[in-house]
């Protein structure tokens, strides 16, 4: 009670502030004339008894803050009054004030947009009930969303079949729930009544997967597992961003019907707002569908009962107080018993791969968590770049207040001289840094929302509703706050402590130099740090510059000039069948063939760089099958007769397919360069046989041709060995189901290839007439030329690259800014040495030298600190590189000298006007 009623006794005082100050003026003043009365009393004169009065007493105004101290809440009324004093310089010198608050909200600003989207990505849990306790069983993320689950050479097992997730579900009673997702996102042709189709993203996971997740229904409801029977009425979950933006949140959506792959099936329910899946991702699911509906809607192309075809992620909450090793080891033993169990895993060498197969329990909190692996060192790079930016800003925004302080340097040495406290002086001058910090935090937190919606934009262009939001949450904030507070204290600690160390006796004297040259060491420091990582700055971007333009100029061993690809689904329109596909196939070449301007159309499984593959393992006649651990893989595309003269693949030997190579004619192959020098080196690989679906067909091939190598999957590695097979021709003697389903799947072409002399808009209005003549419910997922295809695989490392030339451009623009202030601060406080200079005779050109002298001596100083720091920045982003090294001297120089001529122009402006200096009239002022 005693120390509330003192903090209430204080906080009245504090309201009551001013009628405090006058009794404290009466109270000084009272004992101040008892003073006086008791010198005159002792004979002095009035006069005399007055000043010695004083001397008794001290400091009237330390008294004052002394009493302030005892009677009130001395933070709270000092930053009351620290901020009003702040306002009140803010307005006298507008202009200042606006420099600042933009400079730091560049800086924060490019801190915040990327800090938004290393939250949203990389730091984010799922918006589900307590993501702490879920886990994955599995830590890799397989390239391929279909493989045997054997693929990691160490053993360790991340994908799973139906039947194997059944199994370790029903063994882990250590899981509360154990949910399955598909690894991959599959398009899906969806059509309501008589709309046209559309092609939107879906993903196949288990009747348990919402309960799992602790995630309910915004409207209708969530399915459960008895909507994951194969007798059960099909139903999906519509995703809430989907329902609003195609249907405009419709409420007679849900129980409605809909068309998925050309299947009937009920929406029973829309999830909530803000869930977006188990993964982040920038297309995320726009429909949930129970595993036990995929061989509806993919019919005889369904891997899930398929025994050996490992296509899901598991995903569980585990149960309180499990031990995780304990549980991963029984995992991987009860795994292993159960695959040496399976008949399909006994062939194809798996036994030997089984006895080291193993799992990793990884925590399950942010989901699967494959574009937080994919993007991670580039946020951590573009984070440390624009971290430097703010070094920059902080640097040039401190030599700003530096100056102004100095402007104001007789003010606070004569409040210096009346008592004023160096503490409390200091504590002013940070205050203002901070609340200018604040301001422009604030100016930064819109420079951050419309930097990360451009972002966002630039990285996912073709992103319908994705889940990584611009808007910043409460985390991102709180970080804009902190690092506005942090930016004000860093840029105000140094002006803050140079001014107030100023000679209180001197500034009365009039002397101006003893300040001004304590001021000049401090901004000289503050520009050579500016210049040192400008340089930084200029030279990543110089290198990643230099990476993106070997990246985009590539041989790719494509030809690009006028060619276009058109992505559709067949499946999405219920062409399952062997002979209706091939019909289908005959049509969409006859009818594209007719458009006017069209020189050549093929179809394919995949196109080069569309983020599809598909990979099979070679086997050769008169060799021994190959081990497990062979590298025997090539990938394999299933192509028409035109399919590479479309893209514009030359032939440099044997020939290309043609319509003879049909279902009634041997099977042959074109293989490419790097084919023929993996499996026949030194040797003509024309007429030379082999097989792909181990023991069933060696030799079943025939090369006919030979392809020049063309990257079809990573445009960061050289080209990969290709086989190209007929799409007209298909092996109907395999026995193995998996090889039966593999052979299925190869024939079903989503791309189609076209060599089109005319315009890209006149081109889809033709395409478009052309499929809704073929059949209208085929849906076309994308048409763009090749060029766009080929450098949409480098829209992430074009944004870092343009990012870093962004902030490396700011840097350089608020160094030269920094540069130009310091060198016409230090000009004017020596007009009177240049004036002496003159009058003795040097001439414009000899002060302009001299000054020019000084300001390149701060670049070289620059120079020599910032060139060891670039080597190693470049070290650190060498996995960031393209046929580039991490000390390439190109950019170093480049950067050098645009650093060099943005310094050179700084100084040059102050330095003119200092040349035009009267030398008569600069000793008379001083």
């Amino acid at each position: 009670m005693r120390y509330l009623r003192r903090f209430l006794t204080k906080s009245i005082g504090f309201v009551r502030n001013r009628h405090a100050e006058a009794e404290l003026d009466r109270e000084i003043n009272a004992h101040l004339a008892l003073l006086e009365d008791d010198y005159r009393q002792k004979g002095m004169s009035a006069d005399e008894a007055r000043l010695a009065a004083r001397r008794a007493y001290g400091n009237v105004e330390q008294a004052k803050q002394s009493h302030r101290d005892e009677r009130s809440i001395l933070w709270l009324e000092q930053l009351a009054q620290d901020t009003r004093y702040a306002m009140r310089q803010f307005r006298r010198s507008p202009g200042f004030a606006t420099t600042v608050i933009l400079t730091i909200a560049l800086g924060v600003g490019a801190n915040t947009a990327i800090f938004t989207l290393m939250h949203s990505i990389l730091l984010k849990s799922l918006p589900v009930a307590d993501p702490k306790s879920l886990y994955r069983i599995g830590d890799v993320y397989t390239d391929c969303c279909l493989n045997n689950g054997l693929e990691n050479s160490n053993g360790d097992f991340d994908i799973f079949s139906w039947d194997n997730y059944r199994q370790v579900r029903a063994s882990t009673p250590e899981f509360e729930q154990l949910a399955a997702m598909q690894a991959g996102n599959q398009l899906l042709s969806v059509r309501r009544g008589a709309n046209p189709a559309q092609s939107r993203p879906g993903e196949f996971v288990s009747g348990n997967y919402f309960s799992t997740f602790g995630v309910g229904a915004f409207a209708g409801r969530m399915f459960t597992d008895a909507d994951d029977q194969a007798a059960a009425q099909p139903v999906v979950v519509m995703s809430y961003q989907t329902w609003q933006a195609d249907y405009a949140g419709d409420h007679s959506v849900i129980g409605g019907t809909f068309y998925l792959q050309s299947r009937p099936v009920t929406v029973v329910g829309i999830a909530a707002p803000d869930f977006y899946g188990d993964r982040i991702s920038a297309n995320p699911p726009a429909f949930w569908v129970p595993l036990a509906d995929e061989p509806l809607l993919n019919g005889t192309n369904s891997v899930l009962r398929q025994p050996i075809a490992c296509w899901l992620y598991l995903l569980g909450r585990l149960r309180p107080g499990v031990a995780i090793d304990p549980l991963q080891q029984k995992i991987s033993a009860d795994l292993r018993q159960w695959l040496s169990a399976q008949d399909d895993y006994q062939g194809h060498g798996f036994p030997q791969l089984i006895s080291r197969v193993h799992v990793v329990l990884a925590p399950g909190g942010a989901g699967i968590a494959r574009l937080q692996e994919q993007t991670n060192k580039k946020l951590y790079l573009l984070l440390s770049i624009s971290l430097l930016v703010l070094v920059v800003a902080c640097a040039n925004v401190a030599n700003l207040m530096l100056a102004r302080g100095m402007k104001r340097w007789v003010e606070t040495s004569v409040r210096m001289a009346l008592g004023s406290a160096r503490s409390r002086l200091i504590r002013q001058m940070l205050t203002e840094s901070v609340l200018l910090g604040c301001l422009g935090g604030l100016a930064g937190l819109a420079v951050a929302y419309a930097g990360t919606r451009t972002i966002l934009a630039l990285a996912f262009p073709d992103a319908l509703h994705s889940a990584i939001h611009a808007t910043p949450s409460l985390a991102v904030l709180g970080f804009a706050f902190l690092l506005s507070l942090a930016t004000g204290m860093v840029f105000g600690s140094v002006p803050a402590w140079v001014t107030s160390h100023a000679d209180p006796a001197e500034a009365l004297r009039g002397a101006r130099r003893s300040i001004g040259d304590r001021a000049a060491l401090p901004q000289k420091w503050m520009i050579v740090l500016q210049a040192a990582f400008a340089l930084v700055l200029l030279m990543g971007a110089g290198l990643l510059t230099r990476s993106l333009q070997n990246m985009e100029h590539q041989d790719f061993g494509l030809q690009t000039a006028n060619r276009y690809l058109l992505h559709f689904d067949p499946m999405g329109a219920g062409y399952l069948p062997e002979a209706r596909l091939a019909d289908l196939y005959r049509r969409l070449e006859l009818q594209f063939a007719a458009i006017p301007g069209m020189q050549s159309v093929g179809l394919a499984m995949y196109s080069p760089l569309d983020g599809d593959q598909w990979t099979g393992g070679i086997t050769l006649p008169g060799k021994p099958l190959p081990g497990p651990n062979d590298k025997n893989d090539a990938l394999l595309n299933r192509v028409s007769s035109n399919f590479l003269d479309a893209t514009g693949q030359t032939l440099i030997g044997g020939r290309g397919f043609s319509k003879a190579d049909n279902e009634h004619a041997p099977f042959v192959a074109v293989v490419n360069e790097a084919f023929a020098r993996k499996f026949f080196p030194h040797e003509d690989p024309i007429g030379r046989r082999f097989g792909i679906y181990d023991r069933e067909d060696i030799g079943a091939y025939e090369i006919v041709g030979v392809a020049a190598n063309a990257k079809y999957t990573d445009p960061h590695e050289d080209a990969k060995a290709m086989v190209f097979e007929p799409l007209a021709q298909w092996q109907h003697s395999l026995k193995d189901p998996i090889f039966v389903y593999l052979e299925a799947q190869t024939h079903i072409a989503g791309a189609v290839a076209m060599n089109y002399r005319g315009t890209q808009q006149n081109l889809e209005e033709a395409v478009r007439r052309a499929l809704a003549e073929v059949d209208p419910n085929l849906a076309i997922i994308n048409l763009r030329s090749l060029d766009s295809q080929l450098a949409g695989n480098f829209s992430q490392e074009r944004l870092v690259a343009r990012l870093t030339v962004l902030f490396g451009l700011l840097a350089l623009v608020l160094t030269s800014i920094g540069l130009y202030g310091v060198t016409a601060y230090q000009t004017t406080q020596r007009t009177r040495e240049i004036g002496l200079h003159m009058a003795f005779g040097a001439d414009r050109a000899q002060v302009v030298g001299m000054v020019m002298r000084r300001t390149f001596g701060q670049l070289i100083f620059g120079l020599t600190l910032g060139i060891p720091i670039s080597l190693m920045g470049g070290r650190m982003m060498e996995s960031q590189l393209y046929l580039v090294k991490s000390y390439d001297p190109w950019s170093l120089a480049v950067a050098i000298f645009v650093l060099a001529a943005a310094v050179a122009v700084a100084g040059f402006v102050p330095a003119r006007r200092a040349a035009s200096i009267n030398p008569m009239r600069a000793l008379r002022e001083e």
